[in-house]
């Protein structure tokens, strides 16, 4: 199955589930950099096998947030699918969670695997889409 087939996949379930966008980190659920191939969720959807970066699908864009140690690997790895390559750490670059408040209305649905983000990071995220409501 190609990236742009899973790509395609998971945003029929996307538009099953009523999910607007779902962000899929490197990490496992202990938060390591290096993990098994078991909880290689980002390099199996989006193709990319760096260490570090993470995926955001909605259902008009695929990006990838990576950082200046992966730009050259990214570009190459991701150069026959969908994906957008989003230079983390850059003047320019909108980081994810500015882009998805950007992007989409503010009654949508954001997923993740709530055993790939610490407790911690699940509420900064849920706190920063909360203040993008209500200003």
């Amino acid at each position: 199955m190609t990236v742009n087939q899973k790509l395609a996949a998971l945003r029929r379930v996307m538009k099953l589930q009523a999910i607007d966008a779902v962000i899929i980190p490197s990490s496992d659920p202990h938060q390591s950099e290096y993990v098994a191939a078991h909880w290689q969720e980002r390099a199996w959807i989006s193709g990319f096998t760096g260490s570090a970066g993470l995926v955001v699908v909605t259902h008009e864009h695929a990006g990838l947030w990576t950082d200046s140690r992966y730009f050259l690997q990214a570009e190459m790895q991701l150069k026959d699918s969908e994906f957008v390559l989003h230079k983390m750490f850059n003047q320019f670059a909108t980081p994810y969670i500015d882009y998805l408040s950007e992007t989409l209305s503010s009654e949508a649905t954001v997923a993740v695997n709530g055993f790939m983000f610490s407790k911690s990071s699940v509420d900064g995220m849920k706190n920063y889409f909360q203040k993008i409501i209500s200003n």
